[in-house]
């Protein structure tokens, strides 16, 4: 079963610049391949210029087949590539390009299970649901969602 995401960052006007993305979604996947490996404005940017898609990957990488015969060695290279519906499955960009939303509120409203957003310098994270007393949405720093994890799995809480 999938769990999905939406990836997005600020744009200079101040709306919420967003894709879908289906796979991994989790922090332990998806949080940490945004924290390690998309870590600029510029590749921000371009991760979500991709429009919605499919598993996130260390690199954007180029137009790869979507269903791809992994015992095929000349499409290795392409395993940490990400996968993306219109580049490389061909779907229609009208139903795959980036929305964009007035505000983190509207954005989150319109969200999957996780919801991360580059505030220009860090991944934050929303969790379907968190919000607070006002029904704003709660983000945490995805380093701290993945730290408070991992103590919880070692048992010290």
């Amino acid at each position: 079963m999938a769990t999905r995401s939406n990836i997005a960052y600020k744009t200079a006007a101040g709306k919420i610049r967003s894709v879908y993305c289906h796979w991994d979604g989790y922090p332990e996947h998806n949080g940490e391949m945004l924290r390690r490996f998309y870590t600029t404005q510029d590749k921000v940017e371009a991760l979500v210029g991709l429009g919605s898609i499919s598993s996130l990957s260390e690199e954007i990488g180029e137009k790869h087949p979507f269903d791809k015969n992994h015992a095929e060695p000349e499409l290795a290279l392409t395993d940490n590539w990400t996968l993306a519906y219109h580049r490389d499955r061909g779907e229609d960009w009208a139903h795959t390009a980036p929305q964009t939303f007035e505000d983190a509120v509207d954005w989150v409203d319109d969200m999957e299970e996780f919801a991360y957003l580059w505030n220009g310098q860090d991944w934050l994270v929303h969790s379907a649901g968190n919000r607070d007393a006002n029904g704003f949405p709660i983000f945490d720093f995805v380093e701290e969602v993945l730290r408070k994890d991992v103590m919880e799995n070692m048992g010290w809480e």
